[in-house]
């Protein structure tokens, strides 16, 4: 996958920015995001940083992890099965495949997700969580490593499976946008439906520093999981109001980079 250019990133921030800025003036104006809030400079930096340089760190190693597997499976880096999969999976219908593969994609973000919530893996995670004023702008904020075994432990396992790589492709965007909506700066939560589909107030709570929210609600899509395993937290009537994490964070992107490798008690 190639990167944007940048003046179609640049198109594609004004229209994000244009959409959920005017979502968010319909909120009370105590409650709406300052323009000139604190962090915005570092969510700018990683809306650059991560479409030229993170982008292509990931699919390095993605394709490497990808290419590994066809030579242990095959023997060699086959074009034909890599491309189209093999076994009952791969002869599903494309749309099927994609439905079957968000399902157990999301399942396994949940448990990649809970994994980086521990302690070893803790302070590379602990970057995503350290915006203090959080809004959509704050869903790219992510070290590039957390990025990398986070899709390499969703890919890999659809491939063993046999599910054609073109269709996992085609998944990848309905999270990044999703993502994008779960991180805004808005109330929904779907009603009825809030405990079959994520929303902005469910990823809220897992962002929040409040105690009561802390580890809760991993899932990206389907809460589901978040209630099978009880991390589900959806207090009726409550929002969360305040964000971050206790860990010591810097501010700045490359301080942010290199903080996981330094010695810090990350929990």
């Amino acid at each position: 996958m190639i990167a944007p250019s940048l003046s179609g990133l640049a198109a594609g921030f004004a229209v994000l920015f244009i959409l959920f800025r005017g979502l968010e003036l319909r909120l009370p104006r105590n409650r709406r995001t300052p323009l000139l809030r604190p962090g915005l400079t570092t969510d700018l930096s990683y809306w650059v940083f991560t479409p030229y340089i993170t982008h292509y760190v990931v699919e390095f190693f993605v394709l490497l992890a990808v290419a590994a597997f066809a030579v242990i499976v095959y023997g060699r880096i086959d074009e034909f099965q890599i491309l189209h999969g093999f076994g009952p999976l791969s002869r599903l219908p494309f749309w099927l495949q994609a439905l079957l593969m968000l399902t157990i994609a999301d399942f396994l973000g949940y448990c990649t997700h809970r994994i980086f919530h521990g302690r070893r893996l803790w302070n590379f995670h602990a970057i995503h969580h350290s915006s203090t004023s959080l809004d959509w702008l704050s869903a790219i904020r992510g070290h590039p490593l957390n990025e990398v075994a986070s899709r390499i432990a969703l890919t890999l396992p659809l491939l063993v499976l046999g599910f054609a790589p073109a269709a996992a492709a085609s998944i990848t965007p309905v999270f990044a946008m999703f993502a994008i909506l779960l991180h805004a700066n808005l109330d929904w939560d779907w009603g009825p439906l809030r405990w079959a589909l994520a929303s902005p107030r469910f990823h809220r709570w897992h962002h929040t520093s409040e105690a009561a929210g802390r580890d809760k609600n991993f899932a990206g899509l389907l809460p589901i999981w978040d209630i099978a395993f009880g991390t589900y937290y959806m207090p009726k009537g409550q929002r969360p109001e305040c964000f971050g994490s206790d860990t010591p964070v810097p501010d700045e992107l490359f301080a942010q980079l290199a903080f996981p490798f330094r010695r810090v008690s990350g929990r």
